[in-house]
Formats: C-alpha cells, sequence, structure tokens
C-alpha cells in the first residue's frame, strides 16, 4: 500500500478562507509598519529616494487597509 494520498483527495483549489485572512493581515501589518517607519525618515532620507514630506503625510496617513 502507498503512503502517498491519491490525487483525488489533493486539495486543487484556492486557500481556504483562514489563509486568505492570515495573509490578508499580514499585508495589512507590513503596511502599518511600512508608513510609520517612512514617518520618522529626516529630510535627507526622503530627499535621497525623491520623495517629499507631503508624500510622506499622504501616505502615512492612509489607513492600513487602503493600498
Amino acid at each position: 500500500m502507498s503512503t502517498y494520498p491519491h490525487e483525488s483527495t489533493i486539495n486543487h483549489y484556492e486557500p481556504g478562507l483562514l489563509t486568505r485572512v492570515a495573509e490578508t493581515l499580514r499585508v495589512w501589518r507590513q503596511r502599518y509598519r511600512s508608513r510609520r517607519e517612512l514617518a520618522q525618515w529626516c529630510e535627507r532620507e526622503l530627499h535621497d529616494i525623491g520623495i517629499s514630506w507631503s508624500d510622506v503625510a499622504y501616505e502615512a496617513e492612509k489607513p492600513f487597509w487602503r493600498a
């Protein structure tokens, strides 16, 4: 008897609800952290990457669920 699962028992569908929720939470957490970090950068660092304080303010004020 084989220990490998029969192909018909393998899930060939999209990830389950919990997997999608976990991924969404991970993305939201990353956005939150990135925006908070960006808000801490100094003028020189922002100049180096070519963005202004108004760009930072716009991005930092967005809620974490908005891309």
